[in-house]
């Protein structure tokens, strides 16, 4: 059964999923330097482990992905033009619909490789319909930043969180797990493992 899931999500050992200050040269911000080490290892040529096998399921199954404005690009309001097409170059990692949440609309971005950015300033559970219907029997993977995971989970639209906790404390900045109220009552953890760079969690519903 199709699943919306969070997938190798970072936070450091306080929760943060990004620092302050994002911007252009520093995408998560100010103190969370290392924050994606783990990854970056475990793309190397040759890499093997438990963070390389997590990695690799990030895009299993998975037919669109929801993402919101800060996520897409580091610019704020209004768009200066439109020559932005996000951080991964012509062809990013997606392959499929990618829903980008934000209050500044502007047309369609299809890339290289199959994504098409869609931008949109539709409630959350509308987006989602759509992001199923694109996803067409796959999961759908809300994948940041830490307001958009939380306004899902606040909503009790997300099935499983795939999250990886890193050695960094960062003490400010944008914590994963604020502004929830009772959401996290809804799940249980259904596992922890780790890896000498990371401890990677699973969470699902109860």
């Amino acid at each position: 059964m199709a699943k919306v899931r969070v997938h190798n999500f970072s936070i450091t050992l306080d929760g943060f999923a990004a620092g302050p200050n994002q911007r252009l040269d520093a995408p998560f911000g100010d103190g969370v330097e290392g924050l994606h080490d783990w990854m970056m290892a475990a793309m190397e040529d040759g890499a093997t482990g438990l963070d390389v096998e997590r990695l690799k399921l990030w895009d299993t199954n998975v037919g669109a992905t929801i993402m919101g404005r800060n996520m897409f690009g580091p610019q704020r309001g209004d768009w200066e033009d439109e020559s932005w097409a996000g951080w991964w170059g012509p062809n990013p990692p997606y392959h499929h619909a990618t829903f980008v949440r934000t209050h500044h609309l502007r047309p369609d971005l299809p890339m290289e490789g199959g994504t098409t950015f869609h931008f949109t300033d539709e409630p959350a559970e509308k987006v989602l319909e759509r992001a199923v219907e694109a996803a067409n029997g796959q999961d759908v993977v809300v994948a940041g930043g830490a307001a958009t995971v939380q306004q899902y989970l606040r909503a009790g639209l997300i099935d499983e969180l795939n999250l990886v906790v890193v050695p960094l404390l960062a003490g400010a900045g944008e914590r994963l797990f604020d502004n929830l109220g009772d959401a996290l009552t809804q799940y249980r953890v259904a596992e922890q493992t780790s890896s000498p760079a990371a401890t990677h969690v699973r969470l699902i519903r109860r």
